[in-house]
């Protein structure tokens, strides 16, 4: 039997946690440069929630709209921070975006990349440039966009992707951070990968890997 799409969601979120567990100490260490230092850990704790959560959802009878809003409560019911507002925001409105729908193709992960940029975008009130998270988010889901308009393949879809989170996340370092704790420093911000563009081009990847 096909495995859900409620399913192959709630395993790329699995991956999404596993990936920040790894990684969460080169987080923090890159956050304590222009920040409090804690975002790798504050990671952790959030898709700790997420993957807690999950495994309480019936995935054999969840839709994928149902998946993404418990991400989005399990998340924000964790990290209270100004991260688990913005996530919970994505998440939510990914749900709201893959309202019946039950298989994930590539449209349906193309709306969800936008979805999620989006939600983060509105409660953050950020854009591109301001150094944070947005500065993965955003050009992932336009190379979706792009993608999908050209009638690109799943490899190349998710390699687009991925290029354009990397990318983003590696632009933050010669951005003057205007958002955020970042902000205090200013010009000291320079140099420095923002933590949380660095966070999201690893979810994007094991989004990627997963879908």
């Amino acid at each position: 039997m096909s495995e859900t799409a409620a399913r192959v969601l709630a395993r790329m979120f699995e991956r999404m946690s596993r990936v920040i567990e790894t990684e969460k100490d080169r987080l923090s260490e890159l956050d304590g440069a222009i920040g409090d230092g804690d975002h790798g850990i504050t990671m952790s704790i959030g898709f700790k929630a997420v993957t807690a959560a999950l495994a309480a959802l019936d995935l054999e009878s969840a839709s994928p709209s149902d998946v993404m809003s418990t991400a989005a409560s399990g998340f924000l019911d964790a990290v209270g921070a100004s991260t688990g507002p913005l996530y919970a925001t994505g998440f939510r409105r990914a749900g709201q975006a893959l309202a019946g729908c039950d298989q994930l193709d590539l449209a349906a992960c193309r709306d969800m990349l936008s979805a999620i940029s989006e939600g983060i975008r509105d409660r953050g009130k950020a854009q591109r440039g301001d150094k944070t998270m947005l500065d993965v988010w955003l050009p992932a889901a336009e190379a979706a966009a792009t993608a999908v308009a050209a009638h690109r393949q799943k490899p190349e879809f998710w390699k687009a992707v991925e290029a354009a989170a990397e990318n983003g996340a590696a632009a933050t370092a010669t951005m003057v951070a205007t958002k955020g704790r970042a902000a205090r420093l200013r010009e000291r911000s320079l140099g420095h990968t923002d933590p949380g563009a660095a966070s999201a081009a690893m979810l994007i990847k094991a989004m990627a890997a997963t879908l």
